[in-house]
């Protein structure tokens, strides 16, 4: 039993450290799929994850869920009820932390809990859906502050790629 939700627990973290650090962020700097078919202010969660089948959407899913199957892959041999639980709660993460957009409350006990956890919230997460350099880590938040700065690194490496590109354009195209 033990072994089961450690785990579990390791899957979700490293699954939410790998998903954050090497495709959400990256994604927000320097692509433009999860942005288009997640943030568009046209999109609703129900038109997000529930009734639609777009390539786009489904795509983005399952770059995000990637990280998750990995490291699920890894740790099976240890626990497959472990990783089959941490997966069912992972699932039941992505759902529930879009429940804002339904007019989801989250009660002031389960708000404590998740607070000592370090668990997301829907409240938490529709932040990120308003504010997108904010509120990185799709189930935990103690993923938030290095999440920023690696933002900013990744912007300032954009912006300096950009300004390389530059020079080089005007050294060979004047």
């Amino acid at each position: 039993m033990l072994t089961a939700i450690a785990c579990a627990w390791i899957l979700l973290v490293i699954g939410d450290f790998l998903s954050t650090f090497v495709y959400h962020i990256p994604e927000h700097v320097f692509g433009s799929l999860h942005l288009r078919t997640h943030h568009s202010y046209k999109k609703n969660f129900r038109h997000y994850a529930i009734l639609t089948l777009h390539s786009q959407v489904l795509l983005d899913g399952i770059l995000g869920a990637l990280p998750y199957g990995i490291v699920a892959f890894f740790l099976w041999s240890y626990s497959p009820v472990g990783v089959i639980s941490g997966l069912i709660f992972g699932q039941f993460h992505v759902w529930w932390r879009h429940t804002s957009i339904l007019g989801w409350q989250t009660p002031p006990i389960v708000n404590l809990a998740c607070q000592v956890l370090f668990i997301t919230t829907p409240e938490r997460h529709w932040l990120h859906h308003h504010k997108t350099s904010q509120g990185f880590g799709d189930i935990f938040t103690f993923f938030e502050l290095p999440a920023s700065a690696w933002l900013r690194f990744l912007r300032l490496l954009k912006v300096q790629r950009r300004w390389e590109g530059e020079k080089v354009k005007g050294v060979f195209f004047r």
